[in-house]
């Protein structure tokens, strides 16, 4: 009698409302993403166009997911790649194996590696899903690669992981609000989110639009 009552919870849930929400196809609108959303990764540069990656493999050490390969290398004297000794040379991510932890972005010590919102993307070769420097590095403008197997929105990089967390270094709710991270070449610096305060290099405070 165990499969008829089995059959009987399968005729009830035919006659049901589906749950599922169908998912658009093309470019239409979608639901919204939450401003912490971790998704694809990107290498930032400074304001002035200098790589934000010293190549200090913090990131790879601090995976879980063991997903994260970086090797450093000297900088040039003559044409340095970023402002301290070293640069990130070589630098890729595994999104086979990625968890999206964001706790890459939470070693760096200079804001290189942040998340962006883009989570849609799909890959027809396992080559594609280990991204490299240039792929993830911003190009001149700021502004992440878009490689064509992913499906990028507006505003998917204007959130990034790297600002959210400045807002309260080190669970210190003193801190909290006060921007003290560098800015980012076709950002400038973030504002802190909505409904915080921000204090400008005079110390003086006022709010966040």
């Amino acid at each position: 009698m165990g499969y008829l009552r089995g059959f009987a919870v399968t005729f009830r849930q035919i006659f049901q409302r589906p749950v599922t929400t169908p998912y658009l196809i093309g470019k239409g609108p979608k639901a919204p993403k939450p401003e912490r959303l971790h998704g694809r990764h990107v290498l930032n540069r400074y304001e002035d166009g200098m790589e934000k990656c010293i190549g200090c493999e913090l990131c790879a050490g601090v995976c879980p997911a063991r997903c994260i390969y970086v090797r450093g290398a000297d900088n040039p004297p003559t044409d340095p790649v970023s402002p301290g000794e070293r640069y990130g040379y070589v630098y890729e991510i595994n999104y086979l194996r990625c968890i999206h932890c964001d706790l890459c972005v939470e070693a760096c010590p200079t804001e290189a590696i942040t998340e962006t919102k883009l989570f849609e993307f799909s890959f027809t070769s396992r080559a594609d899903a280990i991204y490299t420097k240039d792929e993830l590095l911003v190009d001149e403008a700021g502004m992440p690669k878009h490689l064509p197997w992913e499906d990028w929105r507006p505003g998917e990089e204007e959130f990034t992981s790297g600002w959210v967390r400045a807002t309260a270094p080190a669970g210190d709710a003193s801190y909290e609000g006060r921007v003290g991270w560098s800015g980012e070449l076709g950002f400038g610096v973030r504002a802190p989110e909505g409904d915080q305060e921000s204090r400008d290099a005079s110390g003086s405070a006022g709010r966040a639009s």
